[in-house]
């Protein structure tokens, strides 16, 4: 268990034992890497249209006003006498860098300037779930299945995802994975989606020099049996074969980025090399655990101050390694169930409160700002007079990503009844674009006649990309249809 879940209120210390005797009590998979498998490091530029999905939970209500933190309201610092972050021009050392004249980064944060100033990071501020409960297993619950209040839905959001919207690689065994021993929420219901703790370590336990036989005892086992059991079993076997074939350990980031120690810079390398690897992952989720700071939050020095530095150090590195050079279709999502009350109580914390600040990172993505409908801090203006009133549903941000990014616009099965409002945030997908460049010209044109021998079903996997009229077909209309997309 994470050393900084102490902190955590009753209700999210049990969810913490929850997951943990899940761990230990749990024996489908054990994790130990065959030492003869091949490895090999991936490393080359891949171009598609649709993004990767990363989606990071902050479990424990991360406190969004130190995340973003909004320096110009005196509200913030009568409640906050020893928790809040100083202006920009104060003379304390731990003061807020300025962002737009109204939020700023605390000092933990800062490490994502560089992703912000390139205008690839967005902050979504007085941000969050309509829902006003304060129970942590309540409001994560309903965030990851992407419908508050309901308690019918178990398929989570980005699971419907996965199951209305064609794989970008027909022919990938694994289009998603849960960094854990367990699935999150999110992904429930998601085809070829598996649980993995360490991706450098998915395997069969045991003695290392038992491995090929046992295996073998396992595909004779299930070689004369019906599906589905069959079927899971070589799948199994296959995508374990596949993940060892990347060698995560030796994996060397570009752009001169360098991960941090610890899990949250050890979540996002893996997840690097695997996007890397184009073995046709759409989404990763990663949780990351201890932001319950009900006493000693400690935003400059502390434990909230670890936590942001891990979390920015980690999403700095990730898109100085992915952004680098051609660039990777990737987008990033940082989350919390609900944020944290503004005044600080008499433990130097902070309670379970509402709206709160939402992060998305991505090379297609309207950064560079905060957006938000600030509704103030006054005590007039806070949700129950004491919180953050939320004025951007999560689902508006994540919706536009869905239809804009990842190419879904069955937004109704995504994201059950629910009308989202576009935001803005994000750049939508120029079908025909086959070399990822942002436009679409006569470059794209052997790319797509490459594809023309049938349907994209059976066709290579970046065939699906040339489907630029969207009728699961390649052939001359998709010509035509990139020859109007620039006017031919």
């Amino acid at each position: 268990m994470d050393s900084h879940e102490c902190q955590g209120c009753a209700e999210y210390r049990e969810l913490s034992r929850r997951q943990f005797m899940a761990v230990t009590g749990g024996a489908a998979v054990a994790f130990s890497a065959p030492a003869w498998l091949p490895r090999v490091v991936f490393a080359q530029d891949f171009c598609s249209d649709r993004d990767v999905m990363v989606c990071i939970f902050l479990r424990g209500a991360a406190d969004g006003l130190t995340l973003c933190v909004p320096f110009t309201e005196s509200a913030y610092y009568a409640a906050r006498p020893t928790l809040a972050i100083p202006p920009p021009d104060s003379s304390d050392p731990n003061h807020a860098t300025n962002l737009d004249g109204f939020f700023g980064f605390p000092p933990a944060m800062t490490a994502l300037l560089p992703a912000y100033q390139a205008g690839h990071l967005l902050m979504v501020h007085a941000c969050g779930s309509m829902d006003s409960s304060r129970s942590h297993f309540d409001a994560q619950r309903f965030m990851e299945i992407g419908q508050p209040g309901s308690q019918s839905l178990f398929t989570g959001w980005l699971g419907r995802h996965l199951v209305s919207a064609p794989p970008i690689n027909p022919n990938a065994l694994l289009r998603a994975i849960g960094m854990g021993y367990t699935l999150q929420q999110s992904l429930q219901g998601g085809p070829l989606t598996l649980p993995i703790p360490d991706l450098d370590l998915f395997g069969l336990a045991g003695n290392p020099g038992t491995v090929a036989a046992r295996i073998a005892a396992l595909h004779d086992m299930y070689e004369l049996v019906e599906d589905p059991l069959h079927a899971a079993a070589l799948t199994t076997q296959a995508t374990i074969d596949l993940l060892n074939t990347i060698d995560f350990v030796n994996y060397q980031p570009a752009g001169g980025a360098v991960y941090p120690s610890g899990s949250v810079g050890y979540a996002l390398k893996s997840t690097a090399a695997l996007i890397k690897a184009d073995l046709g992952v759409e989404a990763v989720a990663i949780d990351v655990g201890g932001w319950d700071t009900h006493n000693n939050q400690g935003p400059t020095v502390g434990t909230m101050a670890n936590l942001m530095t891990g979390l920015s150090g980690g999403l700095a590195a990730f898109h100085a390694d992915m952004f680098s050079g051609n660039g990777r279709n990737v987008t990033v999502v940082a989350m919390s169930e609900f944020g944290r009350r503004l005044a600080q109580n008499g433990n130097d914390g902070s309670d379970h409160g509402h709206g709160n600040a939402m992060l998305v990172l991505g090379n297609h993505i309207a950064g560079g700002r905060v957006l938000t409908q600030w509704p103030g801090l006054a005590p007039d203006q806070l949700f129950q007079g004491l919180d953050l009133q939320v004025t951007i549903d999560f689902r508006d941000i994540l919706a536009e990503i869905v239809q804009q990014r990842l190419a879904n616009n069955d937004l109704s099965f995504v994201f059950p009844d629910f009308t989202p409002t576009f935001r803005g945030v994000t750049q939508a997908i120029q079908p025909g674009d086959m070399n990822c460049d942002g436009d679409v010209n006569l470059a794209d044109y052997a790319a797509v006649n490459a594809c023309l021998s049938g349907p994209v079903t059976p066709a290579p996997a970046n065939c699906a990309r040339a489907d630029a009229d969207a009728d699961a077909d390649v052939d001359m209309a998709d010509v035509r249809a990139i020859q109007n997309a620039f006017g031919g």
